[in-house]
């Protein structure tokens, strides 16, 4: 099988259900984004200490292609005999789950912390500012067409989940947050 189709030459892509849209369109731009976030957990998982953080990168990469086909399959009377998965509740509350878990171990937080560190928890700030701009981009797509409500409030506990994964694989390495410093006059 090939992987090129040409059938995106001039613009254009398909959604789950056939309909053709620009590849610029809002649409394609949240679940591309949704992609770019999976790409960039990918490489977080390259430079992880603990083991911990791994299973839970892994659970969330398989619970962002099922938010990238819900979002590439407009919620339409056609489209549902195509039986796609569509985000759950569960998503959002097994990730409140992983935050309370996480949390718990830390130390209390009382500053700002400057994203850093060791590489793995750099890595997990990224995923979180990407994360950020996933529901940025859902929000405003779910101006425009009906999407889960689910999706925008999973998005919004991932990014909150990064965060604490972020101070975990710190604390894991060895280091300790880098705390904001206001500059003085």
């Amino acid at each position: 099988m090939k992987i090129y189709t040409k059938t995106g030459d001039n613009g254009e892509t398909s959604l789950f259900g056939g309909e053709r849209v620009a590849k610029d369109s809002l649409r394609i731009e949240t679940y591309g984004t949704v992609d770019e976030l999976n790409s960039f957990i990918g490489l977080a998982i390259t430079e992880l200490k603990s083991d911990e953080v791994r299973v839970t990168l892994e659970k969330i990469q398989n619970q962002l292609f099922i938010l990238g086909s819900d979002l590439a399959t407009p919620d339409t009377e056609e489209n549902k005999k195509l039986k796609i998965e569509r985000v759950p509740e569960s998503f959002y509350i097994n990730a409140e789950n992983e935050i309370d878990n996480f949390t718990i171990k830390l130390e209390e937080l009382n500053n700002f912390i400057l994203p850093g560190g060791s590489k793995a928890a750099a890595l997990l700030h990224v995923c979180r500012t990407v994360c950020r701009r996933a529901e940025r981009k859902a929000v405003a797509l779910n101006k425009a067409v009906k999407i889960s409500k689910n999706i925008v409030i999973f998005l919004n506990r991932l990014s909150d989940l990064f965060f604490v994964m972020a101070r975990y694989e710190n604390k894991v390495a060895g280091l300790t947050d880098i705390r904001w410093k206001k500059e003085s006059k």
